[in-house]
């Protein structure tokens, strides 16, 4: 069984800071692309920003200059989140490319989700 579990969310003042976690475990055999993702309420899943196993990023237009993504080896990630607005608010998701041990193919896999809020 492959578990990804966020944590780091919680409550921030505008312009503060957060830093998010995401650990994979269990029957992993590889890992390639991983992301974070955010919902606000009554919308859609959107992407924040994904990562690939080599090292290679991408941002949303609205974190751009502010979020860092990064992974310290194949199974952690995190999300550097500075600036933070109002706008920020949401319950954000890990997601990864996973290939289990006993598995033929890659498929996503989304942790729990940790809410993040910003406010003053």
């Amino acid at each position: 069984q492959v578990q990804l579990v966020e944590s780091g969310g919680g409550l921030v003042q505008p312009g503060g800071s957060l830093r998010l976690s995401c650990a994979a475990s269990g029957s992993i055999f590889n890992i390639q692309a991983m992301g974070w993702y955010r919902q606000f309420p009554g919308k859609q899943r959107e992407l924040v920003a994904d990562i690939t196993s080599d090292g290679r990023t991408n941002y949303a237009d609205s974190v751009k200059g502010r979020f860092t993504i990064s992974r310290d080896n194949a199974k952690h990630m995190y999300l550097q989140m500075n600036s933070l607005k109002p706008e920020d608010t949401a319950v954000y998701y890990c997601n990864a490319d996973i290939k289990t041990a006993w598995g033929t193919r890659y498929r996503d896999y989304w942790g729990q989700g940790t809410q993040v809020t910003v406010s003053s």
